[in-house]
């Protein structure tokens, strides 16, 4: 193993080793299972088109996806705002979604609502798609008063967590960290 890729395995794994745990394991895995309780509630009988948004999005549609037990269809979507920019502009789709949500009643799933302008705007493609019902699942929303569109909220939350810099459970740290099971924030961030 070369000295840089040595050096980086060992930063990486401090930034975890040192970081605030802010839900546990089996809290994040209690919050799946509200979740997927609350999600079938309401959708069970519609028949929906359940979308992941990449990259983070990836562990929270998978930890859902094994709880939820009714007819579904399952596909991905790759949006940002941000294109190597630091400030966001108009939607720009990576991947564009498969399956047709025209008449369909969508589920948006991702890691976490923090501003939400993403999320916002990629709920308000759904609807102009044609979509008959629009929901949205997070694992985490984030607390604070900069959402971009007030009073957004998600259809289904797990937690509330303070407003830090967070990983794991499909948030990342640099690109790294979104395996680990638990939440945690960087110490000091």
């Amino acid at each position: 193993m070369n000295d840089d890729l040595h050096n980086e395995i060992g930063r990486i794994r401090k930034v975890a080793q040192d970081a605030d745990c802010l839900a546990t394991k089996q809290q994040v895995k209690q919050a799946f299972d509200q979740m997927a309780v609350a999600i079938t509630e309401r959708l069970k009988d519609k028949l929906p088109v359940v979308y992941c948004v990449m990259n983070g999005g990836m562990f929270t549609t998978s930890e859902l996806l094994k709880r939820l037990d009714f007819p579904l269809e399952v596909d991905y979507l790759h949006a940002t705002r941000y294109r190597r920019k630091t400030e966001a502009g108009d939607l720009h789709w990576r991947v564009e979604p498969e399956v047709a949500m025209k008449g369909r009643t969508v589920l948006i799933i991702d890691d976490i609502l923090d501003e939400g302008a993403t999320l916002a705007a990629i709920l308000d493609h759904c609807r102009a798609q044609g979509a008959k019902e629009v929901t949205c699942a997070v694992l985490v929303d984030k607390q604070h008063n900069r959402k971009a569109v007030e009073g957004f909220t998600a259809d289904f939350t797990g937690l509330t967590i303070e407003d830090r810099y967070l990983f794991g459970c499909g948030m990342d740290y640099q690109g790294y960290l979104r395996n680990l099971p638990a939440i945690y924030a960087p110490k000091g961030l």
